[in-house]
C-alpha cells in the first residue's frame, strides 16, 4: 500500500522553499520523537543541500526514553547534523535552540551577521508551537489537525536569528507501508487518508507485540487479547461503545484507542528504532 496525501498547498510550498533556500544558513527540522525515521522527510534533505541541519525530536515526553537515546546517538554520527530531544510545550525548552543555532553557524555569529534559519517538518509535529515558544509570542497558528500552516512567513527571533516558517510538507507518495501507518497512528496524516479502523488495528498489533503491559494497565485487562481485532472489541466493551444488540462499534473503539495513544495515556511509546534503518534485514518484526 502506498499512502498518498499531498494537498495542493504542499506542492506550492515546496517550490517556495526551493526559491528561498539560497538565503538560508541553517535548517531546523522538527520531527516526532516517537517516529524519527518516518517523520524525517526525504524532501528536506534534498532541499537543504549542504547546509547544516538541527533536528528537533519533539514530543519526547510521549516517546520511550531508551529508544530516543538510541536515535540521538544515530543522528550524532551523521555529518552536519545535530539532534536534540525536547518537548516544546515545556517552558524554557525551546530557548536552547537559539544557542545551538549560533554554535552551528559560528562565522555569521562572530561577524555579527544575522543567522538565517528555516524551520521545516511534516504536518502535526509541533512546528507552530515551537515557533511561538522561540518568538515568545503567538505568531503561528496551532492546531491538532495536520496542515494548519499553509503559507510561509519570516520571523525575527531576536539575538541575531531570523526564522523562515514553512507549511508542513509530506512527500507525494509514501511507498513504505509501515511508515505510512506510523504517520497515521501519530496523527501526521489526516485520518481520512487511511480508514480509521485500519489505523487502530495497526496500532493495536504494535501495542500487543511491544507494549502489552501498557494495554493491561490502561484498560485494566486480566489477560491480553489474542489479536488486534480482539483488542478493539475489548476496548469497545470496556468503554461502552455498543450498538443495539450489544455489537461493538469498532469505529468508536478505534477513536478511543488512537486518541488515548496520541495523548500519551498509554505511557511513553516509540514506534521505531535505528536498527530498522541501519540493519533493516535484522529488524524483522521487532517493531511493526
Amino acid at each position: 500500500m502506498a499512502v498518498i496525501w499531498y494537498p495542493g498547498h504542499m506542492h506550492k510550498a515546496q517550490k517556495q522553499i526551493k526559491e528561498v533556500m539560497p538565503q538560508v544558513d541553517l535548517v531546523i527540522e522538527v520531527m516526532d520523537a516517537r517516529i524519527p525515521f518516518s517523520s524525517e522527510n526525504p524532501v528536506v534533505k534534498t532541499l537543504r543541500g549542504p547546509r547544516p541541519c538541527l533536528k528537533i525530536l519533539n514530543k519526547s515526553d510521549l516517546a520511550d526514553p531508551a529508544v530516543t537515546a538510541e536515535w540521538l546517538s544515530y543522528f550524532s554520527r551523521q555529518e552536519g547534523i545535530r539532534a536534540v530531544a525536547m518537548t516544546t510545550t515545556q517552558k524554557g525548552e525551546s530557548r536552547k535552540i537559539l544557542g545551538l543555532c549560533r554554535e552551528m553557524v559560528p562565522l555569521r555569529a562572530q561577524r555579527g551577521e544575522p543567522i538565517r534559519t528555516m524551520i521545516m517538518g511534516i504536518p502535526n509535529v509541533g512546528k507552530s508551537t515551537l515557533i511561538n515558544a522561540l518568538a515568545g509570542r503567538a505568531i503561528a497558528r496551532v492546531g491538532d489537525e495536520p496542515a494548519v500552516t499553509k503559507q510561509q512567513q519570516r520571523i525575527s527571533l531576536g539575538n541575531g536569528i531570523v526564522l523562515s516558517d514553512t507549511p508542513g510538507i509530506l512527500w507525494p507518495r509514501m511507498e513504505d507501508e509501515n511508515s505510512g501507518y506510523r504517520l497515521a497512528v501519530t496523527g501526521a496524516i489526516k485520518n481520512a487518508a487511511i480508514t480509521f479502523e485500519d489505523i487502530a488495528l495497526y496500532a493495536g498489533e504494535f501495542l500487543l507485540q511491544q507494549y502489552p503491559q501498557a494495554l493491561m494497565a490502561r484498560y485494566k485487562l486480566t489477560e491480553l487479547p489474542a489479536s488486534a481485532m480482539a483488542l478493539l472489541e475489548t476496548v469497545g466493551r470496556k468503554r461502552g461503545c455498543l450498538r443495539p444488540g450489544g455489537v461493538v462499534d469498532l469505529h468508536k473503539a478505534s477513536e478511543i484507542l488512537l486518541k488515548e495513544l496520541r495523548a500519551g495515556k498509554l505511557g511513553a511509546l516509540s514506534f521505531e528504532n535505528p536498527t530498522m534503518v541501519e540493519r533493516p534485514e535484522e529488524a524483522g518484526d521487532e517493531l511493526c
